[in-house]
């Protein structure tokens, strides 16, 4: 069985374990706020509706900013898309939350296009993203864990599977190389999706039974 090491690494020994709750009392472990990039403004200047088929999970890179400070930057507009074959840019990035040790924020609504995965691919086109922050001397543990609440509370509201949760990795960048991602990187194994991916999986799934399977039950 995967856990989660003192460094917030998995290990494979060992796994936290939460009572039961339900679906608010899953929102509330979340600690989720709304500080959401303007309508009409940087990322959000175009608004693309979007049914959301997916939900794409990434980290940062970025070693100095939380999740507040990756909110200021999007709606500041400091975060350009990267450039496409050509040398062109298609924009700023934008993503729909950000989570670290402490909260999750949410940047955009669900059912708007953010640009964070692959272009004017799938990824883009279908899927939530969540970013997962990794500055120093905060706790991956505590970060990976919320990351997965907010995943199983998204599965339930969208009504997406947990076979449709899924990395960066899976999403190819055209005219990039590699076109996959090595992302996120901490919960990849030799840049693929394998054992560390399946763990985070099974911590969604577990935090999506302890929140909404009684639900259904009792019905």
């Amino acid at each position: 069985m995967w856990g989660i090491n003192p460094d917030g690494s998995p290990s494979s020994s060992g796994h936290s374990v939460s009572a039961p709750t339900s679906g608010g009392g899953l929102a509330r472990e979340i600690n989720l706020k709304v500080d959401m990039v303007p309508k009409g403004t940087h990322g959000r200047k175009v608004v693309r509706p979007m049914q959301p088929r997916y939900i794409t999970i990434h980290s940062t890179q970025n070693y100095s900013a939380d999740a507040w400070r990756h909110s200021l930057a999007l709606k500041r507009g400091a975060l350009r898309s990267p450039k496409r074959k050509g040398g062109n840019r298609i924009g700023y990035l934008i993503w729909h939350f950000t989570v670290d040790d402490k909260v999750a924020i949410q940047h955009m609504p669900t059912n708007e296009q953010g640009e964070h995965a692959d272009f004017d691919g799938p990824g883009n086109r279908s899927s939530i993203g969540i970013e997962m922050c990794e500055h120093r001397g905060s706790n991956r543990s505590a970060t990976i864990e919320r990351t997965a609440k907010l995943t199983a509370k998204l599965m339930h509201d969208n009504g997406i599977p947990l076979s449709r949760v899924v990395p960066h990795y899976h999403w190819p960048r055209r005219g990039k190389n590699p076109p996959n991602k090595n992302c996120p990187h901490f919960l990849l194994d030799n840049g693929r999706p394998g054992a560390k991916w399946r763990w985070f999986l099974g911590r969604v799934d577990y935090h999506y039974k302890r929140a909404y399977q009684h639900t259904y039950a009792s019905r």
